[in-house]
């Protein structure tokens, strides 16, 4: 047989060999995935799974954060450990879900960003024309000089080398103020959000803007918030023209860490009877609302504790109860 005859025979028989291994090992891949569509992998993984019944509070999993913000056992220090128990990934993927749901959404409020600075485009209808001027080239180009090394020294004095721009800014569409922000955040998002127990930390001027929001929207708030943490804040609720009711609810569910020497949580004696006002453990204004962070979540914890006991106790209201309590009143 010549050479060529054979190579060629040999390669016919490898190519379908090769075709037959290939069309087997498909049929292989299709009864394998044909095996496990059939089962139920969600199912298999349950096998000798312990109950998914796990804590619901940080305190119950015996975790919290540290000073330094660091989410760490109580007991031992340790960091989260995923792999509470060994080959059971699901139980362990159940359990890490269960842990991060704190029971809060959060919403960052940015009430100081009112504005859109741009460069104000020159209006060429003002620039005087080259040849208006009557003054002599060599008198209007000393003069130039003149200006020019002005403007240099300016910005050397200051180190800013960049060329003199001029600026406007463009206010940002009903949120022009941190009182326009914070009522149209309120009405857009946090209203329309399904969360029954809102919390509040509001900070310096937000407390301002908090107590406006109160006073425009007041019967929403008052439905809405259970709490409310300020920080150093600067409200004033008789200027504000704050009415009776919203001074009394603030001083029942509102309280003001503010800057002291004292330590933290020492009750600080109030300059306006509005609500309580804490120590919040430091002098420094911006550091308030970081240093009294696990008193103000102690503070929401326990006003949650109090509205649900007071919604589980409170007797279910009737027409007969209603008449009575409008003939008394």
């Amino acid at each position: 047989m010549p050479v060529r005859a054979s190579i060629f025979l040999f390669c016919l028989v490898w190519i379908t060999m090769a075709q037959l291994l290939a069309q087997e090992e498909k049929e292989k891949t299709t009864a394998l995935k044909d095996l496990l569509s059939r089962i139920d992998l969600d199912e298999l993984m349950k096998k000798d799974e312990p109950p998914l019944n796990f804590p619901e509070t940080l305190d119950e999993f015996e975790y919290a954060f540290n000073e330094h913000g660091q989410l760490r056992h109580i007991h031992t220090g340790e960091p989260f450990v995923f792999n509470y128990k060994e080959d059971l990934h699901r139980w362990n993927q159940k359990r890490y879900e269960a842990l991060g749901e704190e029971g809060y959404g959060v919403i960052v409020l940015n009430p100081n960003e009112n504005s859109l600075e741009v460069e104000k485009v020159p209006d060429p209808a003002k620039k005087p024309s080259p040849d208006a001027s009557d003054e002599p080239a060599e008198k209007r180009e000393r003069k130039e000089e003149r200006e020019n090394k002005k403007k240099k020294d300016f910005y050397e004095k200051y180190r800013n080398p960049q060329k003199e721009r001029e600026m406007e800014h463009i206010p940002i569409r009903e949120n022009s103020s941190p009182e326009e922000h914070t009522l149209y955040v309120w009405d857009h998002f946090i209203s329309k959000s399904l969360a029954k127990n809102v919390f509040i930390v509001a900070h310096s001027y937000g407390g301002l803007s908090f107590v406006n929001l109160m006073i425009q929207r007041e019967a929403e708030v008052k439905n809405h918030v259970r709490a409310v943490a300020m920080t150093d804040s600067v409200h004033n609720v008789w200027h504000q023209e704050a009415n009776k009711s919203i001074r009394d609810w603030l001083r029942e569910h509102c309280c003001n860490w503010v800057s002291s020497p004292e330590p933290l949580d020492t009750l600080v004696d109030p300059m306006l009877n509005d609500c309580p006002r804490v120590s919040a453990g430091t002098e420094k204004h911006e550091l308030t609302s970081w240093k009294s962070f696990h008193s103000i979540f102690k503070f929401f914890s326990d006003a949650h504790k109090d509205h649900e006991d007071e919604s589980s106790s409170s007797p279910v209201t009737t027409r007969s109860s209603h008449r009575i309590k409008n003939e008394d009143l």
